[in-house]
């Protein structure tokens, strides 16, 4: 028989061993390369110069630089709070109320399609989360891959990837002429295989911030069509964009009145500043009502072992806002006033790039609609722009129109000029 301390030695040993095991477990996994947004924001924060500089983050602020919570939110919340609400689960599509209002919001009141519940969708967590439930629902239904402009915001190549689809990209934007690339942009949709799906920006295309007019949306409409393909629209901007939201889903509206069917992913992160409460929507086109539900049953067969539910309070604001006729004017002009003024320090950048002396075409700038001015920097040139001037921007000369206010717009046309002489 052991004795007890011959006993608790063995069984200290064996304890050790385990230890020693579940110690290795992680010793394999390698240090993940930092986020390009999240990095910069680092890299910021550490700056101790006083005159530094951030537009890289895609989030809105005052002429002051600080985030801004728009008036209307802040009563929707106070209206929220007297009703008492609970904190109980959501459902799996989320709230419905939020929902019905929302893609309102995006197809329009008299919108055909809606009227007769041909339109189904789910509340998501904001855009990304809207976009990863369609590229896993894509998936699983035979598509092999989806087409992104080329370029596109950042995110949705990993998104999509991640989600199981090859990402196939289409020309978009000539660098040289910082302009639409668009013969070839509608000779690769002519190009891609029937049935193949594309994702397309409806408004205030993220990063070069180049839309199509309403003519080349026909004909993209058109291409589009002869190829039977499905459209996937990605409306992170509605409203925000030209401070009109009728106008910003023209594209949306249009396609649908050209009878396609389609998927349609919403964020309500930038137009209503609710960036942390990650509210959005996603939904589908369909032929009758009873294919809408089918594609809707399968959203939520991916939502529940994903995230379960989607979180109530941003969900209850936006629909606070959009369901009182007061709050909806009001909402309209305070986003009116965040394009008004992205709109204004486009125009001051550009003057005082242009009486900086700059021998290059800053015209493209005051061109371009939504939170970002694609510069057309290089990424030599960024780089001197952060280790000289200490202003921080991503690496492809995307420049967040939200981070210039009147206070520094000249320190950075002066830097740019600097940078590119």
């Amino acid at each position: 028989m052991l004795s007890v301390r011959t006993a608790a030695a063995k069984a200290f040993r064996a304890s050790s061993k385990r230890w020693l095991s579940t110690a290795q477990h992680w010793a394999e996994y390698p240090m993940a390369p930092p986020d390009p947004i999240i990095g910069l924001n680092e890299a910021y924060a550490a700056d101790t110069s006083e005159n530094k500089v951030i537009v890289g983050v895609g989030a809105y602020r005052g002429d002051d630089g600080k985030p801004y919570v728009l008036p209307c939110v802040r009563e929707a919340e106070a209206l929220l709070m007297k009703q008492g609400v609970d904190h109980e689960y959501s459902g799996i599509a989320g709230d419905p109320t939020f929902v019905k209002l929302a893609l309102e919001f995006a197809f329009g009141n008299d919108s055909v399609p809606l009227q007769e519940n041909r339109i189904s969708g789910v509340q998501a967590l904001s855009g990304t989360g809207g976009l990863r439930v369609m590229g896993e629902m894509l998936g699983k239904f035979g598509h092999s891959h989806i087409y992104v402009p080329n370029p596109t915001w950042g995110n949705h190549i990993p998104i999509f990837a991640n989600s199981g689809l090859e990402v196939r990209k289409y020309r978009y934007y000539d660098s040289a002429s910082s302009s639409l690339d668009f013969d070839n942009m509608v000779q690769d949709i002519k190009d891609m295989p029937e049935g193949s799906c594309l994702l397309l920006h409806a408004c205030a295309h993220n990063p070069t911030g180049m839309d199509p007019t309403l003519e080349q949306w026909k004909q993209i409409s058109e291409t589009v069509k002869a190829k039977k393909l499905l459209p996937f629209f990605d409306c992170a901007y509605q409203g925000f964009a030209s401070g009109n939201a009728p106008q910003d889903a023209a594209s949306l509206r249009m396609f649908v009145e050209d009878g396609h069917q389609l998927a349609l992913v919403q964020s309500f992160s930038k137009n209503f500043g609710l960036y942390g409460h990650r509210v959005g929507a996603l939904s589908v086109v369909a032929p009758d009502p009873e294919q809408a539900k089918k594609v809707q049953s399968q959203m939520k067969m991916i939502i529940r072992p994903m995230y379960s539910n989607p979180p109530r309070h941003g969900a209850r604001v936006v629909s606070t806002i959009l369901s009182d006729p007061k709050l909806t004017s009001e909402f309209i002009d305070q986003c009116r006033d965040m394009a008004d003024r992205i709109n204004t320090m486009r125009i001051a950048l550009r003057t005082a790039l242009e009486e900086a002396g700059s021998s290059r075409s800053w015209e493209h700038v005051t061109k371009q609609i939504g939170m970002f001015a694609y510069s057309g920097l290089s990424p030599e040139e960024v780089t001197v722009l952060k280790e000289k001037h200490h202003i921080y921007c991503t690496m492809d000369g995307r420049i967040s129109m939200a981070g210039v206010t009147s206070s520094n717009v000249g320190y950075i046309a002066n830097a740019i000029h600097d940078v590119t002489k």
